[in-house]
């Protein structure tokens, strides 16, 4: 600005600021202080107020529109939508956003820059309206990008954060106090974008962590955050429920959820894209006394991506899998409650089968895993494609090997026995509380008993044990009642050759590696039934899960407790730990009182 500059050089020739920050003396004896930082706010404003009068008329000249940002509110969703080092490189801002409606500030309309900015919004879909800004303005506008939080909305409802960002979030955040600090941190922050922030922290924690669950539950004059790590949920902290009606429309938003529903419970799901690898979170909803809870289940592919060999399978019955996944027909059910890593298992075994002559369809709800060279499909029951329709659908892509994520109901429980009797090879999940209930559940949902026999090759159960972490697990000796219970347990085990002496166990003590739990990751137990004349003589008999149990137990396949024992015994977990998620003895006092460990 030339004139600006000529303008003040002549103010000063003409002793316009001789007088700033000098003594003048009157006849009257009176002598005047000038406040030289006064006289100078003064001079800065007229200097800018003369600007903005000069900008506003330059705008008018050419046909634009003018605009003050230091007094219009900026629009941080508005300023998404161009990347910070392309606005400055363009001293360009886009600082409101109403639907597809845009409006920009520009230093110099004239740049290449700007075009190229406009232009990029115009093939987005975006209306634009540029207007003329001071530089002084513009810059402040500028600052406003540091406010902006790491994640983008996009039309699929995704969040796409920042690798560089959100790897270094990741790296700041080790344990379940870094994840507490980070978040006081942000609700101290009185601006709306802290929102969105906490949001962020949220899942960024959740993945850092390798938490497979975030818990926000109101109560009456608070709400509380929890993790669930290695299968056990964890108090965070507790927040105001200001920030909570907050962040639970923004929840709602990303989710695809409606705002307006208060009272019916709400599923939905977005998307966070990580180093190229797509995490989707699954959103839960629940009206509750004191509000709606909310449960973000984060489904990363890294967790399940692992391989048959490292769940936990002991020698015995990983030999009988894989001896039963190369038949050309037949169906094997994997069974347990929610959680208890089914999906993981079943994913292990279609990487273990899958081959380039070999067609794999899945019908899965929601596609956790891509796998390449596998057709994959996701339900969609508001479309009409449910479990049994994809199935009736895959069979008519002629498939070697079909996986049904879940049966849930007689039709696709029906469809599946008959497909594994047809040349195909069928993987699903059933829930029941053992191995033995997957033949009864059957009956239970329609299932000809005389069919059973013939259509299943194996059906498993299994659930999931802390493993003790590495870094402070500590030897104990167990005490009289614990040694009994072991030893009871494992001379039942049919096969000798897998028994263990019972000598000394692990027990966990807790250190910052592993936030103080004592456990670090997680490891299957697992159990298993093969269809052989005893079994095949009781299912016709409709039988209980106890009868079908007992038959098989000549086959020489451990319980998930005998396999839970044996894991005891060789120091992968802790003793607690299996009682958590199997009976040992109802009658049984884990930690006798006099044995407890002070964790020295």
């Amino acid at each position: 600005m030339a004139w600006l500059r000529r303008k003040r050089e002549n103010r000063k020739r003409r002793g316009f600021l001789t007088n700033v920050g000098c003594e003048k003396s009157y006849n009257l004896g009176m002598v005047i202080q000038f406040n030289e930082e006064k006289q100078q706010e003064k001079y800065e404003e007229l200097r800018r107020k003369e600007e903005e009068e000069f900008l506003q008329l330059a705008a008018s000249r050419q046909g634009l529109g003018f605009v003050n940002l230091t007094k219009t509110p900026i629009d941080t969703d508005a300023l998404r939508l161009i990347p910070e080092a392309a606005a400055r490189e363009a001293e360009t801002v886009v600082f409101r956003l109403l639907n597809k409606k845009v409006d920009l500030a520009t230093v110099n309309p004239n740049q290449p820059k700007v075009a190229d900015i406009m232009s990029g919004l115009t093939k987005r879909g975006y209306f634009s309206t540029l207007y003329l800004s001071s530089p002084e303005s513009v810059a402040r506008a500028m600052e406003k990008y540091k406010e902006i939080s790491f994640a983008l909305e996009t039309k699929a409802g995704a969040i796409d954060i920042s690798n560089e960002e959100i790897t270094s979030l990741i790296e700041k955040v080790k344990t379940v106090e870094d994840v507490k600090i980070k978040i006081e941190e942000v609700l101290k922050e009185k601006k709306q974008y802290r929102i969105t922030r906490v949001v962020e922290i949220l899942i960024a924690a959740g993945l850092s962590l390798e938490a497979s669950d975030v818990h926000i539950e109101p109560e009456e004059d608070y709400v509380r955050l929890r993790y669930r790590l290695d299968g056990v949920l964890n108090d965070i902290l507790r927040f105001d429920l200001d920030t909570y009606n907050s962040v639970l429309p923004r929840v709602k938003l990303l989710s695809g959820l409606k705002l307006n529903i208060k009272t019916e419970a709400q599923d939905g799901r977005f998307s966070v894209k990580i180093d190229e690898i797509d995490v989707e979170i699954r959103t839960s909803i629940l009206p509750g006394a004191y509000g709606e809870s909310i449960v973000l289940r984060i489904l990363n592919p890294k967790s399940i991506a692992m391989p048959l060999e490292e769940l936990g399978i002991n020698d015995k019955l990983l030999k009988i899998l894989e001896k039963e996944i190369k038949r050309p027909n037949g169906m094997l059910l994997n069974t347990g409650p929610t959680g208890s890593g089914k999906t993981t298992t079943l994913y292990a075994l279609l990487k273990k089968v899958h081959a380039p002559g070999v067609k794999i369809i899945t019908i899965e709800n929601p596609i956790e895993y891509h796998l390449p060279g596998i057709v994959q499909t996701q339900t969609n029951p508001e479309g009409g494609y449910t479990f049994e329709s994809g199935l009736r659908s895959a069979l008519r892509q002629d498939p070697d090997v079909i996986m049904v994520g879940e049966i849930r109901d007689g039709e696709t429980a029906e469809i599946a026995v008959n497909a594994a009797l047809t040349g195909h090879i069928v993987f699903s999940t059933l829930h029941t509380n053992n191995a033995a209930g997957a033949f009864p559940r059957l009956i239970d949902l329609g299932v000809n008993p005389k069919v059973l026999s013939s259509a299943i090759a194996v059906v498993m159960a299994e659930r999931l044990v802390r493993k003790l972490c590495e870094a402070c697990k500590i030897y104990d000796n167990p005490s009289h009642a614990e040694k009994a219970l072991l030893e009871k347990i494992v001379s039942n085990i049919v096969d000798e050759n897998q028994r263990i002496p019972v000598q000394k166990i692990y027990r966990s003590k807790g250190c910052p590696r592993c936030n103080n739990t004592g456990f670090k990751g997680r490891i299957g137990v697992f159990e298993a039934i093969l269809i052989d004349g005893a079994i095949e003589e009781i299912i016709l008999q409709n039988p209980s899960d106890k009868e079908v149990a007992a038959a098989a137990r000549p086959q020489g396949i451990m319980t998930m407790t005998e396999d839970g024992v044996l894991k005891v015994l060789k120091g992968i977990t802790s003793i607690e730990e299996v009682e958590r998620v199997v009976t040992l003895n109802e009658n049984f006092q884990i930690l006798a009182p006099e044995n407890k460990i002070d964790g020295k």
